[in-house]
């Protein structure tokens, strides 16, 4: 699974405003985000759609943010984890 584009990226613009807006994200490049030092979130996309992999605990999770519903599943899950 690739990273995602800019043109990927450009779809999932509201939700990346959202992250940035969360605060203590460091956004080393555009969808690629740290947490302090350590990278926490960022994008994939493959033919079965967009994905973000969230750092929670020791391991990233996969999550598809494909619909607005998904979306809101990984914000609320990124505010657990700050």
């Amino acid at each position: 699974m690739k990273h995602a584009s800019a043109k990927s990226l450009d779809g999932l613009e509201s939700l990346l405003k959202a992250m940035r807006a969360a605060g203590l994200l460091n956004e080393k490049s555009r969808g690629i985000f740290y947490l302090a030092s350590k990278a926490f979130l960022h994008f994939h996309e493959d033919p079965s759609g967009m994905y973000a992999d969230l750092k929670v605990g020791a391991a990233f999770r996969r999550f598809r943010v494909e619909t607005k519903a998904d979306q809101k599943a990984l914000l609320q899950a990124l505010r657990k984890q700050l």
